[in-house]
């Protein structure tokens, strides 16, 4: 069982606002109220998918999701908006923040450029340490990514785990940790909803 104070209190310490939500109804609520009007940008993630927040964004206002819009131009406009949304891969408990990525559009979203970045995870995403915050990217979200992209993957369609390949379907090339929050994001939070949510 993940410990959410503990995790919040480590995030908190890094320099990371962290807000906490029962569900995932209550949690997309605040991200609407937070973000307004502004135009925003989505990495790939289940998790916002989970979240429903897409149709009511676009209600809004400019939403930049090359799941919903695919297409290179989709990906440069959410680059370019002032609000960006994802998730994370693993998070640990002493608050580091794990991502993996193939193209790299997301977790290079998460380090610079953005007046605003919101990391929502569920807390099935919380692992004890940050060694078992990295296992579980690379051996339960990377495989299920994989899979879920129909990529030709040993971690795909073999053993649903982490091979270390050197496919051309490899979706693992960039690894990147947060330690602490990144000084060119002036308002970085990491939403915790009380329920599994993604990978």
């Amino acid at each position: 069982m993940a410990n959410v104070e503990r995790t919040m209190e480590n995030l908190q310490k890094r320099g990371f606002r962290v807000s906490r939500f029962a569900d995932r109804d209550a949690a997309a609520r605040y991200l609407l109220q937070e973000i307004g009007g502004r135009s925003v940008g989505i990495g790939g993630s289940v998790t916002i998918g989970e979240l429903d927040l897409y149709p009511q964004l676009l209600a809004r206002g400019e939403v930049f999701w090359h799941t919903e819009q695919p297409g290179d131009a989709t990906i440069a406009q959410a680059n370019a908006a002032p609000v960006y949304l994802m998730s994370a891969n693993g998070v640990s408990e002493l608050g580091t923040i794990i991502n993996i990525d193939g193209r790299s559009n997301r977790v290079a979203n998460m380090c610079y450029g953005h007046e605003r970045v919101y990391i929502i995870i569920g807390i099935n995403k919380i692992a004890p340490s940050d060694e078992m915050a990295l296992w579980r990217a690379r051996n339960i979200a990377s495989p299920k990514n994989a899979r879920r992209l129909h990529k030709k993957t040993p971690c795909a369609y073999g053993e649903p785990k982490c091979h270390d390949c050197d496919t051309r379907d490899r979706i693992c090339c960039t690894f990147v940790t947060l330690e602490r929050r990144p000084s060119g994001i002036p308002h970085f939070e990491v939403v915790i909803v009380d329920e599994a949510l993604g990978y």
